[in-house]
């Protein structure tokens, strides 16, 4: 047993492994230490899916420290209200920021009263883990389109982030599946796309008052009739990727609102599987990513 701390066996149906910290330690090397040398990627995850409690209080973040005399309670299995939400998985978390992998039909932050939105998940996350903070927006997917999004602890630091994005991100790409067979293994598009009164983006290729874009693609695979891509925005833009893949004549698949056909019941294919971003106050280089949702696949199929 590591010098660190003291073991209680649990009882009964408690599935819990209760310890006490004896030298002041990181919290994250502590669960290793606890649970017998367990990978850097585990404690992770057992902290992100709120296993640990720190006198009684749900801790998450990776670079909290426990002192002496803390009580550290760890389950290897925890099940709460982050990990069975079906609208999000939490990915990454500490004091400044927090990474999701949100699904479709989410909007990103709120609008009118009641809208499912994954500011006011965040926020009822922060509250459940007893974090005195707020979500707050640094980049926006929309809300038919899942994958990943970050969100900052504050506002001092989302302001830090937002004001030099292109310095903030190193990498953003996403994987669509579109109608059609791509005849190149890869392309760009790039045009003007301008927001209407009607809520749509329309594009051109001379300058319409919009705002320029341009988007990369790469053929990843191909089906019958339709084929999987992933695509690098050069430029962020509101619905880029859907309204440059109709400007092709290669609409998202389940995509109505640009040229796409839609299934009564299934979801529009395009899912943001790649973010790699310098940390606000660190500045250490973070890589995510996600797999390809399974939908995207049977459907090529």
């Amino acid at each position: 047993m590591n010098r660190n701390h003291n073991h209680r066996v649990p009882r009964n149906n408690d599935k819990s492994l209760v310890f006490t910290v004896k030298e002041e330690c990181g919290l994250l090397d502590f669960v290793m230490k606890c649970l017998d040398g367990i990978s850097r990627n585990k404690a992770k995850s057992i902290l992100t899916k709120k296993g640990v409690t720190v006198d009684g209080h749900i801790q998450t973040q990776y670079d909290q420290h426990v002192l002496p005399g803390s009580v550290v309670t760890i389950s290897r299995h925890p099940r709460t209200g982050a990990e069975l939400s079906p609208h999000y998985r939490i990915v990454y978390e500490d004091r400044w920021i927090i990474v999701v992998d949100k699904e479709p039909g989410v909007l990103s932050m709120g609008v009118g009263a009641g809208s499912l939105n994954m500011k006011a998940l965040l926020d009822r996350h922060f509250t459940e883990t007893r974090q005195r903070c707020t979500a707050h927006v640094v980049h926006r997917l929309d809300c038919r389109t899942s994958g990943l999004m970050v969100y900052a602890k504050s506002s001092q630091v989302q302001q830090q982030m937002t004001a030099d994005w292109q310095s903030t991100v190193i990498d953003r790409r996403y994987v669509a599946l579109v109608e059609g067979i791509m005849e190149q293994s890869e392309g760009r598009v790039q045009s003007y796309l301008k927001d209407t009164n009607r809520f749509v983006v329309v594009s051109s290729p001379t300058d319409n008052g919009g705002k320029f874009a341009v988007t990369t693609w790469r053929v990843l695979d191909q089906g019958n009739e339709t084929t999987l891509l992933e695509l690098k925005l050069l430029t962020g833009r509101k619905n880029q990727i859907r309204v440059h893949m109709s400007d092709i004549g290669h609409p998202v698949v389940g995509d109505g609102k640009y040229g796409g056909q839609e299934t009564p019941g299934s979801r529009m294919c395009l899912h943001a599987y790649k973010l790699a971003l310098k940390h606000p106050v660190t500045g250490e280089e973070l890589y995510f990513d996600t797999p390809i949702p399974p939908q995207f696949i049977r459907r090529m199929r």
